[in-house]
This record gives C-alpha cells, structure tokens and sequence, in this order.
C-alpha cells in the first residue's frame, strides 16, 4: 500500500470518528478503499496521479481532485442534512492598514 493510500485511509477512519459516524475503512483486493456504513462508499486513486480520486456511491462514480473532495463526497453521502460550510481564501493583510 502507498504511503499517500495508508494516509487517507487513516484520514478516512479519524473523519468518521469526528462525524460521529459508524463505519469501517478498509481496503480492498484491488487496493481501493471501502467505506462500510450506511452506504458503500469506494474511493480509488486515479492511475499515476497523487491527488486525484475517484468516488463511487451506489454505482455512481464521481471524480475528486483532493482529499478534501473526497470528504465532502463522503460526508455528503453518509450525512445528506450536514450543511457544509464554505470557506474563502483569499490574499490580504492579516490586519488592515490604518
């Protein structure tokens, strides 16, 4: 198992914790990762690719391009009435000038 799959999987198993979410993470024969819980959740990396993934729910395959992606993919489907919170990065000064 890469070291950047060993990462996620352990990312994955902490997520679902703090969601207070019931679920098992493991991988499969093919290397995927699988979410055992209300729903069946398979996250794959994308062939010679480091930060793209692809996750399927119940037969649906969507595209992530971060880990980040594949939380809110996840979170999405084990929790439908989370309502996320959408975050802003944007370059300015810590403190306005005076």
């Amino acid at each position: 198992m890469s070291e950047p799959s060993k990462r996620a999987q352990e990312l994955l198993v902490e997520s679902l914790a703090a969601w207070r979410v019931a679920g098992k993470v493991e991988r499969a024969a093919d290397g995927a990762l699988v979410i055992s819980s209300r729903k069946e959740i398979r996250i794959e990396r994308v062939r010679d690719e480091l930060f793209r993934w692809t996750v399927t729910v119940e037969g649906r395959r969507r595209p992530a391009i971060s880990l980040a992606a594949v939380l809110r993919q996840v979170r999405d489907a084990l929790d439908p009435a989370y309502a996320p919170n959408r975050v802003r990065i944007a370059i300015a000064p810590l403190v306005p000038s005076e």
